[in-house]
């Protein structure tokens, strides 16, 4: 019969009855001869969730807490197990390197995590970061610890290191390694003050290296006072005042740095090492209040917070140091601020405001609709050739490339680049609402429409001279060379290729990744321009100050400067467009772009391919077809540039509900704005 029942259990996907495991593995602390890496590993075992839809984590962390607090003599020996443990492991590396950045650099740190996924490292349980990967070995466990509300770890805290017991040996034995780590992470900083990368990004460094030297000097000071008052309590300590002076002088002068590296660029490198640097002062002002809160009776209640959420941060990061993905997030970030900066600064000049800038934005995308029609063609007779798949990449890759270059050069738009700029412009909005001021709300939605009658007005003049230029075109040559420059078959296929119901919106949420990708790639390269002088440089070029003079190769060098994350950015989605489709058949994939654009002269040129003579529904259906792949591009590369541009800003904005709502109302009551400039605007211009 129990055999039945405990089948049936297992069944319905249920436990037998029996002891709480969180209880059963807080008893098993009460026996000293225990390995007490093994009883953690246990505890946590228990406490973890069980399964995806379980979250009742918090409520078990809980119910240990109150067993603890009911039950001294469990609590002691709990105590006793932790604090041995903690003591008799190496610590350093913990304090030093938990949570910073490695000394390694980006690349080595990723090959390392690659690396890690196809072979495991080996443990060392002489050491605590090495032991809190045992204990915490599931590498999602960060998800549910960083659930635990902030009380219950210092409530952890406190039954662990209760006022009377911190001047026991272990406790002891914590303190000097915790000396250590200060003295280990204020050589790491001084040692910045010989840094080339520093001294290159910030003219007047050599004003600030004292502060770096001296910090080191302060900190030797710092750990030897402290170190005589734990032999002699009645020796009064350090109070770390002078040593957190200067260690905040360090992080002034590193956040001039910063300041000036959005101005005039920086690189990974300088990004990582500022990002390693302010870490680490962090840490070494973390451990120095520790120390002094903990040595001193009167200030022990303050010792409490500032080690709990010094631990907590610490064992999150150690357990997602092997995490590809957290680690790409976290570099990301170290220029996606300097390059979504560049792209908002441009997405400013796709933003019409006033009358004149909206004619002004529509004959620009006009010109650039002429150009695009004569690409399109171009395109077509490249792929009549069939020439071998990467003459055939090239040759497409620099007709959109070059044919891009151009437009941007000439001052033109291409409506389909709005979105990856201007959303850069919104995201830089959405960090400072309110959704209670309505003049917030009200700033928000102003920009929103500004950015809908400008993404209009682009589309419109692209459209609308794609095609007729297209039509133009087609009938112009056929009549030239006394032959259809299209063919029926060809023009069968232009259309077929926007049909909505195959392949043509993947296709074009392909064209709008590639947008997506061209804004990052021109703020990149406008970031490392401004970074490297590239002005600067090009004017030192002796055949150039030969053939133009020193200040004409001045005014080159700037020209290519200013414009280089354009004309990249340009070049570089012409040929993700080219070689797209090539990629596909190479892969035997069904992969292409689709892009409004040279979607509607498409259009075109298949109506002069058949002669006019179609079906007025084939001609509306191809229309759909346009709508939607001109949506379907909007769409992904906004929402791209929108979350980087959020994610990179570190801005979690929740309250889409009160925006949409005011859009909603402002389209209710002005729904010209979203297509108009209003006229109040005509006369402030």
């Amino acid at each position: 019969m129990a055999k039945l029942r405990s089948l049936l259990h297992w069944l319905l996907g249920k436990q037998p009855a029996g002891p709480d495991p969180v209880a059963r593995a807080l008893q098993a602390f009460r026996d000293d001869n225990a390995k007490s890496i093994a009883l953690l590993h246990q505890l946590v075992a228990a406490l973890r969730p069980h399964g995806r839809g379980d979250e009742a984590t918090g409520q078990r962390f809980a119910t240990m807490l109150a067993l603890l607090e009911a039950d001294p003599i469990l609590a002691a020996a709990f105590r006793h197990h932790i604090v041995h443990f903690l003591a008799t492991r190496r610590l350093l590396t913990f304090f030093t390197d938990s949570g910073i950045l490695p000394g390694t650099g980006f690349f080595s740190e990723w090959w390392r995590i690659l690396g890690n996924r196809l072979l495991p490292e080996a443990h060392d349980e002489r050491r605590l970061k090495d032991c809190l990967h045992l204990i915490f070995d599931r590498p999602n466990d960060w998800r549910w610890l960083e659930q635990l509300p902030t009380d219950h770890w210092q409530r952890l805290w406190a039954a662990l290191a209760p006022s009377g017991e911190l001047r026991d040996v272990d406790w002891r034995t914590i303190r000097e390694q915790m000396l250590d780590a200060v003295l280990l992470l204020a050589h790491r900083i001084s040692g910045l003050g010989v840094e080339s990368e520093l001294m290159r990004a910030s003219p007047n460094f050599d004003d600030d290296r004292p502060s770096f030297i001296a910090l080191s000097a302060e900190a030797l000071e710092f750990t030897n006072i402290f170190r005589q008052a734990l032999d002699a309590p009645e020796k009064s300590i350090d109070d770390g005042s002078q040593l957190l002076v200067i260690a905040e002088q360090c992080r002034k002068a590193l956040q001039r740095i910063r300041r000036r590296a959005l101005s005039v660029g920086t690189s990974l490198h300088l990004s990582y090492l500022l990002t390693r640097s302010e870490q680490s002062l962090d840490r070494l002002s973390e451990l120095t209040a520790i120390l002094v809160a903990g040595q001193n009776p009167q200030t022990n209640s303050e010792a409490l917070p500032a080690w709990t959420g010094f631990a907590s941060t610490a064992f999150l990061a150690e357990n997602r140091r092997n995490s590809l993905r957290f680690y790409l997030a976290q570099l990301s970030r170290l220029l996606a601020v300097r390059v979504t900066e560049n792209a908002a600064r441009a997405g400013e000049h796709y933003i019409c405001d006033t009358r004149a800038d909206y004619r002004g934005m529509w004959s620009s995308a006009a010109g650039a609709g002429v150009l695009i029609g004569c690409m399109a063609l171009l395109k077509i007779k490249a792929a009549a050739l069939h020439a071998p798949l990467f003459v055939e990449a090239f040759l497409f890759s620099m007709i959109y490339g070059l044919g891009f270059v151009i437009i941007y050069l000439l001052g033109m738009t291409v409506a389909t680049k709005q979105p990856a700029m201007t959303a850069q412009t919104l995201a830089s909005l959405l960090g400072d609402i309110k959704p209670n001021r309505s003049a917030d709300l009200e700033k928000v939605v102003d920009v929103v429409a500004a950015v809908c009658r400008s993404q209009l007005a682009a589309i419109a003049g692209n459209v609308m001279m794609a095609l007729p230029v297209a039509i133009g075109l087609g009938l112009g040559l056929s009549y030239y060379y006394g032959a259809p420059l299209i063919s029926t078959e060809k023009a069968a296929h232009l259309l077929a290729d926007l049909n909505p119901l195959a392949w043509a919106i993947p296709h074009a949420a392909i064209a709008g990744f590639y947008l997506f990708l061209s804004g990052l790639i021109s703020g990149y390269f406008d970031n490392h321009a401004a970074y490297a002088e590239f002005g600067a440089r090009i004017a030192q070029l002796r055949w150039l100050r030969r053939l133009l003079g020193a200040e004409r190769a001045l005014r080159v060098g700037n020209y290519i400067q200013d414009r280089l994350g354009g004309i990249m950015g340009n070049l570089l989605f012409g040929c993700m467009l080219g070689s797209t489709g090539v990629i596909g058949t190479i892969l035997g994939l069904p992969l292409d772009i689709r892009h409004i654009a040279f979607a509607s002269a498409n259009v075109g040129y298949a109506l002069t391919g058949f002669q006019f003579d179609i079906a007025v529904q084939a001609i509306l259906w191809a229309g759909l077809g346009v709508a939607l792949i001109g949506l379907t591009n909007l769409a992904v590369s906004f929402a791209l540039a929108l979350r980087t541009a959020l994610g990179a800003r570190r801005i979690r904005f929740e309250h889409w509900g009160p925006l949409l709502g005011a859009i909603g109302r402002r389209l209710r009551q002005q729904p010209r704005s979203f297509f108009l400039p209003e006229r109040s605007e005509t006369n402030a211009g």
